[in-house]
């Protein structure tokens, strides 16, 4: 007996679709309540939804029961999909409805694609997201433009990181905050600074960074530029009216500290020094430049800071003078082995400053050597 025999007034449509997303499809069936819902649930009719595979041309079922409602996930986007519904009788016989074909929507925009397009310098797909509206994942603390990743970076701080001078312009030019900090208190003006870019860091000033804000260490964006190393950037820094000697609020310690601990580069140095950068300025341990530089071995810095005027026979506040740092440093270093043949005393003696020449106004005489 056909179906339609043992259910007169049950006419096959095909399903019917409700909400259609990027990666879903909601379909409905028997809508009218027709097929018969009473006595024990193998006497009921049974639903099957199945999908084409359009690749081997057949259908496979996705969904057997007895509901009437069925959601097909973990779909592609934008792309268009064929359905069918299999009404089986208790008896076993069945029929097929009509194809239904549906197409997913397109993947909304989230925070993830707004920052795909700044990391790959996409300009054309970062302006489609600006002009398209609302970004689907955005916290209501953060505009559009503004919504960090998952780093707490803004795009703006990517880009001016990366030196995406034509992102930069765009994302100012939507609004964004070029003050924002990221989770360690960097802005984007720091990032830049420290990165080298210098048409980004005069895009940036033009446009309210600030050379005063600092980040959680209270390292200002010279104190990044010395790390960096970028000489361009320093001297436009320095005739930019940005401070020379501003000390960090863990350590006391100015840009030309940072030099003389991290890179020891004498070029920056010399920048700083010539801007007016105090070669004799002391950290919260009254350390002086001189003496970093030591510690850490910067053998051309140390010729430098002592070349500029820089005192060798002040004491930090353990009444540790220069010397004494260096042999420390030689034992950490070589152990056992005698700090005569280091570097840096053999090259130390050239100057002329040696600790068995005697004092005069309480200062060593020249150079440093053993």
């Amino acid at each position: 007996m056909a179906l339609a025999e043992i259910v007169p007034s049950l006419k096959l449509h095909p399903p019917v679709v409700g909400k259609v997303t990027h990666h879903s499809i909601e379909l409905y069936w028997d809508q009218e309540k027709k097929a018969k819902r009473q006595g024990p649930q193998e006497q009921w009719l049974r639903f099957s939804i199945e999908e084409e595979d359009p690749k081997m041309h057949s259908y496979g079922v996705i969904y057997t029961g007895y509901a009437t409602k069925h959601v097909v996930e973990g779909l592609e986007p934008r792309t268009l999909y064929r359905f069918r519904l299999k009404v089986t009788s208790p008896s076993g016989e069945y029929e097929y409805s009509p194809v239904v074909s549906v197409a997913t929507t397109r993947e909304p925009i989230s925070s993830e694609h707004f920052h795909r397009a700044v990391n790959v310098n996409d300009e054309d797909l970062l302006l489609r997201i600006l002009e398209g509206g609302q970004v689907t994942d955005m916290s209501p603390s953060f505009s559009k433009v503004d919504v960090p990743n998952k780093f707490g970076f803004t795009a703006l701080m990517v880009a001016a990181q990366k030196g995406y001078t034509r992102l930069v312009k765009i994302l100012v030019s939507n609004g964004t905050d070029v003050n924002l900090k990221n989770g360690s208190g960097k802005d984007s003006l720091m990032l830049a600074c420290y990165a080298g870019h210098l048409d980004v860091v005069k895009y940036l000033r033009r446009h309210g960074a600030s050379w005063d804000a600092r980040d959680l260490g209270g390292c200002t964006a010279l104190h990044w530029a010395a790390d960096g190393g970028h000489c361009p950037v320093i001297d436009w820094m320095i005739k930019d009216g940005c401070e020379v000697d501003v000390a960090d609020t863990g350590s006391g310690w100015t840009p030309l500290m940072r030099v003389s601990a991290v890179t020891g580069s004498r070029k920056v140095a010399s920048l700083l020094i010539e801007a007016g950068a105090d070669v004799n300025v002391r950290d919260k341990d009254g350390k002086t430049p001189l003496m970093v530089a030591v510690l850490n071995n910067h053998e051309q810095l140390v010729q430098l800071l002592l070349d500029k005027g820089a005192d060798a026979s002040v004491k930090n506040e353990f009444g540790k003078g220069v010397l004494e740092m260096a042999r420390v440093f030689d034992r950490q270093k070589k152990g056992k082995k005698s700090c005569q043949g280091s570097p840096l005393f053999t090259d130390w003696s050239a100057t002329g400053l040696r600790d068995d020449q005697p004092e005069r106004n309480g200062k060593l005489t020249a150079g440093l050597d053993m």
